[in-house]
């Protein structure tokens, strides 16, 4: 592929970038796109894996034929086969009219299926019988239906650990799995960092009509060297809060650091995982950074001084965070009426405000194993699950 017609590709789809990795990621999607192969977008959040299935469609045979992307991970896991596969009029309860699944209205074109790795068992199931044979079934029928339709998947899981935790089925993510096309993570694509925050923050400033931004030299170092765990989206939500935010719109180092919470601190904060040798677990690491997060909270401070005044009772010391208690996060019912303890209050402010750094670690430290991360956090995998959507992680 020649560079004008790789650039055209990225003009296209808004894909901004030089890097290597990325170029070769777009000459292989185009190559597929000629086949009929499934095909798995792999990496982590927020790298941009939704282009490629676009890339993949239009430049196949079924470019003039429907296109759907479906978020696998948002529709609830008791409707997750009726969209996908669709059911007929009294299948259940609520299905008061027939209904024509994904698959069907699909037929002929591409269907984008992301965050496959949520999908049930039962559905991964279904899922490979399409996939091999082209068949399907309504929810409620016994009518076998065919159809022919694209699939191009895509995950951020380890699915190796899925399957040994046996969350995914091995054949499916085989069947999937025939071109794998791995997204690099912003951190390993540093060339193109300055040209995708001169993007964002030329077109935030734009429609906030605002100044321009730009760099010094040393915080365009700054921004190239750090981590990035969310990736594009991180460097694109700093963008704009900078573009509202910073009145001097020359931004220096020691702005930027003000917009990368933890980013200066990375080496720092060293959390081990277990180990053959010392099979150490979890638990008191996140203990420790979870009083990391919540010190140094000035205006909690405030707060609990202003609750504590007038109370005959002294206000504790703060808690040495190299014997930090394992922090478990569960919500708590009670039946009985009890005073308002401003220690209680304070606390949960601090959990609230440090839940999304929290559980951002946990799953780093797990792997992106879910199920154990819930078990450290003290959630259901369930409610980890929606709390991983509340706050984009």
């Amino acid at each position: 592929m020649t560079q004008q017609e790789l650039l055209g590709i990225k003009q296209r789809f808004g894909i901004i970038g030089q890097s290597p990795l990325l170029n070769r990621d777009i000459e292989i999607a185009v190559q597929v796109a000629r086949t009929d192969l499934s095909v798995l977008i792999t990496g982590e959040s927020g790298v941009g894996k939704e282009h490629f299935p676009k890339i993949i469609h239009a430049f196949s045979a079924r470019k003039h034929g429907p296109y759907f992307a479906i978020n696998c991970g948002a529709i609830p896991e008791g409707t997750i086969d009726s969209e996908l596969f669709g059911h007929e009029k009294g299948a259940f309860t609520d299905a008061k009219n027939e209904h024509k699944g994904y698959f069907e209205i699909a037929n002929g074109g591409t269907l984008f299926l992301d965050e496959v790795g949520e999908l049930p068992l039962q559905t991964q199931v279904r899922l490979l019988r399409v996939l091999e044979t082209g068949e399907y079934i309504r929810m409620g029928s016994s009518k076998v239906l065919k159809t022919n339709v694209r699939v191009v998947a895509a995950t951020n899981l380890n699915m190796r650990q899925a399957i040994d935790d046996g969350r995914f089925r091995e054949d499916l993510y085989y069947r999937l799995n025939t071109v794998e096309i791995r997204v690099p993570a912003l951190r390993e694509r540093k060339e193109d960092i300055p040209l995708l925050f001169r993007k964002f923050a030329t077109d935030f400033c734009n429609r906030y009509q605002m100044p321009p931004l730009s760099l010094s030299e040393e915080a365009t170092r700054l921004l190239q060297n750090s981590y990035w765990r969310g990736n594009i989206r991180q460097l694109k939500n700093m963008a704009e809060q900078m573009a509202v935010i910073e009145m001097d719109h020359q931004i220096s180092a020691e702005t930027l650091r003000k917009y990368l919470p933890g980013e200066e601190n990375q080496q720092g904060i060293v959390l081990r995982t277990p180990t053959q040798e010392t099979g150490k677990d979890y638990s008191h690491e996140i203990g420790i950074l979870y009083n990391m997060v919540m010190q140094n909270k000035k205006d909690l401070e405030e707060l609990k001084q202003m609750l504590m005044d007038g109370r005959d009772m002294p206000i504790n010391e703060p808690r040495n965070i190299e014997t930090a208690p394992t922090i478990t996060i569960t919500p708590t019912e009670t039946t009985t009426r009890k005073p308002i303890d401003a220690e209680d209050i304070v606390d949960s402010l601090r959990i609230e405000d440090g839940e999304k750094e929290l559980i951002r670690r946990a799953l780093e430290l797990t792997k992106g194993n879910r199920k154990e991360a819930a078990a450290r956090l003290g959630f259901s995998e369930r409610t980890l699950y929606r709390k991983i959507k509340e706050y984009g992680l």
